[in-house]
């Protein structure tokens, strides 16, 4: 009994503006891509847990998308997904950049941790980027804005995360474990599939055709040796959908094949992937199809 009184455990949300790090930080604490990443923002529209088991220790990390000014429906789901994680975690980690001074998104989000009483620990991304004498300046702006549990300079595209785990194992109260070791994420194979076939149309497409794509797994089926996914990506114009297919369907094919062998990667299984494009205007305004998704969930 003394053991399990003596195991910590909790939750640590990861915030910040869009396209500050947020996955890749994710990705590298967890030693695994299980969170997709693209240098487009906007690109994590769920919230997403991932854990990190230590010996007497259970770390749930919590990606979450990023804090932004909403145009669309989706977009204040969003939004409401990654500000309700506040008050629901032992630790906030808030992500900002070290290629640039503290900006308007930035003192949004330190406007909004002003009632949170959670600890939240600074950390500034990308420190690879930066010489280190510029770091003391920028730590300074920053600690004048806002009261900071910890200041933790960090480069998660390089794996350098100084003492980050220590100082969030030092913030955790004892609990249970929640989830088995084995266990990496809460997300289903599905949203995973998913979510890889989005990551290659925001790695491959420009403008604002990643921003008006969904993509929604109809059907992935166990047969002896092989796994068969089918899955629709949605568009909201006939324009987008061409350009989706590309010209004689190559477009489609390279989405199709780069998706296919990363998740075959990632799950360990055999994949036959079937794709559809079909156009759903205002989709992104859709309650019913972005419940269907996934997205805005945590509000009801």
């Amino acid at each position: 009994m003394k053991d399990e009184v003596q195991f910590r455990s909790g939750f640590i949300s990861i915030v910040g503006r869009p396209n500050v790090g947020k996955s890749t930080l994710l990705n590298t604490l967890l030693g695994q891509k299980i969170a997709i990443i693209s240098d487009k923002p906007q690109t994590t529209r769920n919230r997403i847990q991932g854990m990190v088991n230590r010996p007497g220790c259970q770390m749930v990390f919590i990606d979450t998308p990023g804090i932004h000014k909403p145009v669309h429906r989706m977009n204040e789901y969003m939004v409401k997904t990654a500000l309700g994680t506040y008050n629901e975690v032992d630790v906030v980690l808030f992500l900002v950049e070290a290629t640039s001074a503290p900006g308007a998104g930035d003192k949004f989000i330190i406007e909004t941790l002003a009632q949170v009483k959670t600890p939240v620990f600074l950390l500034i991304n990308k420190v690879d980027l930066v010489r280190k004498d510029l770091l003391l300046p920028l730590i300074q702006e920053y600690s004048a804005l806002y009261k900071f549990a910890e200041i933790i300079p960090v480069s998660a595209i390089k794996g350098e995360l100084g003492a980050l785990t220590d100082s969030i194992l030092k913030r955790l109260p004892e609990g249970p474990q929640y989830f088995p070791d084995d266990q990496l994420t809460d997300q289903p194979e599905r949203f995973i599939m998913a979510e890889l076939i989005r990551e290659k149309i925001f790695t491959l497409t420009k403008e604002e055709i990643p921003y008006s794509t969904a993509v929604m797994i109809e059907q992935m089926k166990e047969e002896p040796g092989i796994t068969r996914v089918d899955a629709v990506i949605y568009v909201e114009r006939d324009s987008q959908k061409g350009i989706i297919i590309g010209k004689g369907g190559e477009m489609l094919k390279k989405i199709g094949t780069l998706a296919r062998q990363e998740a075959e990667r990632l799950l360990g299984v055999k994949l036959f992937l079937q794709l559809w494009v079909k156009v759903k205007k205002g989709w992104r305004e859709d309650d019913n199809l972005l419940r269907s998704l996934g997205i805005g969930q945590e509000q009801e």
